[in-house]
């Protein structure tokens, strides 16, 4: 072991291998004998492939450039069906579906060209149609005009709306008799985790709407992944309880499949998201998060009970059921996320992969997340997961402390996850400590845990990561001295505005992150153009609000390093906003690196950008703390 200054150990987790073993796969659906899902690939060029398995025989269904991925909602999700005959999907490149005939290997549009966008498919067998969730960008591709369900007859080409009116959609699906239908909507200002109504339809013989009921949410409830049993039952998850948890409808009324003080759901930031499915008739296979450690469980529908299911698995999504056979996506504190698969038939259960990422690094490399409530600066408390320096190579020294890196996740409604992420390890295996804050507003932790943030953004994040520093500090686990906060999108925000607004730290990482919350609020796309206004308030008539929270405008408070990561395809946080506060920072004289990448938007899914963004950043820090 030899003796070298923290933030300079020598590290087998480079940036090119966090690329190689950057395939991120999601949305499995199994159809008869086959298993489908799919793979973003890096190396790729961030491309999505469409992969099916049968037999331990595995393909690719469409080759290379095709990118299966829709732009709706900008995040897009659910872009693609898998059924008996054929596969329906849309292509990246235009935004048209398509569809892969099974027998004859041949592909076929089915959407003339245009300004639209389709996601989150239901196949309808009986009327020989594909139903969607439709985004109408003919007026301005940035604004779309108006979201629709709709029906695509697949003999005749015709499109049939089913619904419309609403700001939103989602989760379109029949009954399994095909003689009633449900979907979600809601409507600006709320955002699917803040308020959505559920909607029971009866259709006609022809498929029409004839009747049509809102049977649960509103304004303040959000209701989550409505969907059929076997037996045309409708379950959904709500969190009226202050917990997501999942009900049944009976009729009449919503009753509660199973109490508890624990989220079956996650916010609705894509199309397809599932977190429970049906075994059978009488049995849930689904995940719940607990103090943000995600666990596998089985309910008996007849007696409400759960049976959590023993696993070293966190961070589950995507659950997808089919033949008494569970899939879905889970990674460990020492493996990255795969595609697993559950099975119960027989008399014990069996949770195995079906895809696997050969491990090159040593488990005793990684720093394994250690889950923390800290009080806060304004008397509450606070989450998050300290990571510590690890590296087997390495011998330190009483007399110094690590550097920290304070990481801010997305959303803001969003969560930090638990389980074995490479991006982090490449910082503590080089001797940063980390600190992944879930501060207040996160999911995980109920609905009033998450409410915390409205009206108070800019404020309450804020006041969470400097409370995190000053609790590590305390401990005397960090070099107070030598701490660093990064963070993209949303989270990229609370990095400005911690610089901004605290002294805490000694420089910052913002990735494709918001300095000017005036310009957010004037330029965004449609799914999140009032999301401000919950968690700062309404825009204009709260302007001062808006200019008092926002970093642009308090520039002279700013007084350290930052450097900007921004992909100049952006629509979310369109580069204008990284472009004012370097303009603002270096007129100051302040240490600031901008670096932008031509082809990427909101986030980096090539991997020469992914390699180049964590090499600027790293040389950033050591540069500004003095270590080079």
């Amino acid at each position: 072991m030899t003796s070298i200054p923290y933030g300079h150990w020598p590290s087998p987790i480079s940036a090119e291998l966090l690329t190689a073993q950057g395939v991120r796969i999601s949305e499995p659906q199994a159809v008869g004998d086959y298993v489908y899902w799919l793979e973003s690939r890096p190396q790729e060029k961030g491309r999505s492939a469409l992969v099916r398995e049968s037999g331990g025989i595995r393909e690719d269904l469409l080759p290379a450039p095709h990118s299966i991925r829709t732009r709706a909602h900008e995040y897009g999700g659910a872009p693609y069906l898998a059924t008996a005959s054929a596969i329906f999907y849309v292509l990246d490149s235009d935004q048209r579906i398509y569809r892969y005939d099974l027998a004859s290997n041949k592909t076929q549009a089915l959407t003339p060209e245009g300004a639209y966008r389709y996601a989150d498919f239901c196949y309808d067998a009986a009327r020989t149609r594909l139903i969607a969730v439709r985004e109408d960008c003919t007026q301005d591709a940035h604004q779309p005009s108006s979201s629709s369900i709709i029906a695509l007859d697949l003999t005749s080409g015709e499109i049939h709306t089913l619904a419309q009116g609403d700001d939103f959609y989602s989760n379109p699906r029949l009954s399994p008799d095909g003689n009633q239908f449900s979907y979600l909507y809601w409507n600006h200002p709320n955002m699917p985790w803040d308020g959505t109504e559920c909607v029971l339809a009866q259709l006609n013989q022809r498929g029409d709407i004839i009747n049509r009921a809102v049977i649960a949410g509103g304004a303040s409830e959000s209701i989550f992944q409505p969907q059929w049993s076997p037996t045309g039952e409708l379950f959904f998850v709500s969190d009226r309880s202050n917990w997501w948890n999942i009900y049944r409808w009976t009729g009449t009324e919503a009753e509660a499949v199973c109490v508890m003080e624990a989220e079956f759901a996650t916010p609705q930031w894509v199309f397809g998201m599932s977190c429970y499915g049906f075994l059978s008739a009488h049995e849930i296979f689904c995940c719940f998060s607990q103090e943000g450690y995600w666990q596998l469980g089985n309910i008996d529908l007849t007696t409400g009970k759960l049976n959590i299911i023993p696993s070293e698995l966190r961070d589950i999504a995507n659950i997808h059921c089919h033949n008494g056979k569970g899939y879905f996506i889970a990674a460990s504190a020492k493996q990255s996320a795969q595609l697993w698969f559950y099975d119960a038939d027989g008399s014990q259960e069996k949770i195995a992969p079906l895809t696997t990422t050969a491990q090159l690094i040593a488990a005793d490399f990684f720093a394994t997340p250690q889950p923390i409530e800290f009080p806060t600066r304004d008397g509450e408390s606070a989450r998050g997961f300290f990571y510590p320096p690890t590296n087997p190579d390495i011998k330190t020294t009483a007399n110094q402390l690590p550097p920290l890196l304070v990481m801010c996740h997305g959303g803001p409604t969003g969560a930090s996850e638990s389980s074995l992420n490479l991006k982090i390890q490449f910082w503590t295996s080089r001797g940063f400590a980390v600190l992944d804050v879930n501060y207040r507003g996160s999911t995980g932790y109920g609905r009033r845990y998450r409410d915390r943030l409205k009206n108070n953004w800019g404020i309450t994040d804020v006041i969470d990561v400097c409370s995190g520093v000053d609790y590590l500090a305390a401990q005397n686990l960090i070099d107070k001295n030598k701490v660093a906060i990064r963070g993209s999108s949303a989270g990229g925000y609370t990095v400005l505005a911690a610089l901004t607004f605290s002294d805490v730290f000694k420089a910052g990482a913002s990735l494709y992150g918001i300095g000017d919350l005036e310009a957010l609020a004037r330029d965004t796309h449609k799914f999140e153009a009032h999301y401000l206004d919950s968690l700062v308030g309404e825009y204009p008539a709260q302007q001062e609000t808006y200019r008092a929270r926002s970093p642009i405008h308090h520039i002279e408070q700013l007084n350290c390093p930052v450097i900007f990561l921004q992909g100049l395809q952006d629509k979310v946080v369109p580069p204008a906003q990284a472009e004012a506060m370097v303009a603002a920072l270096q007129q100051k004289g302040i240490m600031t690196q901008y670096v932008t990448f031509e082809e990427e938007a909101h986030g980096f899914r090539q991997a020469q950008n992914i390699q180049r963004a964590l090499t600027e950043e790293l040389n950033f820090y050591l540069t500004v703390f003095g270590d080079k």
